[in-house]
């Protein structure tokens, strides 16, 4: 209790810098839970699923059971529902289908992040602009008989410290989290994408004409007396 208490009153000695760099801190942490969320609830996927997608020898009606089984907010079984419904399709239709639904998601994914990218570099800015106004109340103490005021001077210095401090501290977490959540975005586009890329080849494979294999092969043969009869 003690410690919160100290931890306040340290705060307003930072200024009026402090009220909008918490602006900052409060918005940060509703965009870094809201990606959390997404990241832990909407992008998992099953090992097995993985496995059976790989093996190009499952059937069709499987691998949509399987896709069935996910949530209804997984972005994985959305993906892969846009290349079960056009299955039927050529490929390149399929193929484009299913770019244009791993765009969608990308942007969903990446959604606010631009606000943590922002909040990297406005924070120490803020914390800066308190920086000045604590020194610039410090300096305006001197006169021309000296020091008027000791301790205001002191309180001006703490302003400063504090303010740079408090926003250097949220410009770490926004970066971290923001280099986190752009890191997991990407890996989850390659897995989509190279997923999508073996579902595709299967369809391809599907559409390829049977090899006949040699006893159905025809074999072309001369008449006997075509044989023996000289050229």
């Amino acid at each position: 209790m003690n410690d919160l208490q100290g931890f306040l009153a340290a705060l307003q000695v930072g200024g009026a810098m402090i009220y909008p760099l918490l602006a900052l801190a409060l918005i940060a942490a509703v965009v870094v839970l809201e990606k959390g969320f997404v990241f832990t609830a909407r992008t998992r996927l099953p090992a097995s699923l993985v496995a059976l997608a790989e093996s190009y020898q499952f059937s069709w009606q499987t691998l949509e059971e399987r896709v069935d089984a996910l949530s209804r907010g997984n972005y994985f079984r959305g993906f892969f529902q846009v290349i079960l419904e056009n299955r039927t399709h050529p490929a390149w239709w399929v193929e484009s289908r299913a770019a244009d639904a791993a765009g969608l998601i990308e942007k969903q994914l990446s959604r606010w992040l631009w606000i943590l990218e922002t909040i990297v570099t406005a924070a120490p800015l803020l914390g800066l602009l308190g920086t000045i106004t604590g020194m610039v109340r410090a300096f305006k103490l001197f006169g021309n008989q000296g020091l008027v005021d000791p301790t205001g001077v002191t309180g001006g210095v703490a302003e400063a410290l504090i303010a740079t401090a408090v926003g250097l501290f949220i410009a770490l977490v926004a970066l971290f989290a923001f280099n986190y959540f752009s890191h997991r975005q990407s890996q989850i586009m390659d897995e989509m994408e190279r997923l999508g890329t073996c579902l595709i080849d299967r369809l391809r494979l599907d559409a390829e004409p049977a090899v006949p294999s040699r006893r159905d092969e025809t074999v072309f043969r001369l008449p006997r007396d075509a044989e023996a009869r000289p050229i």
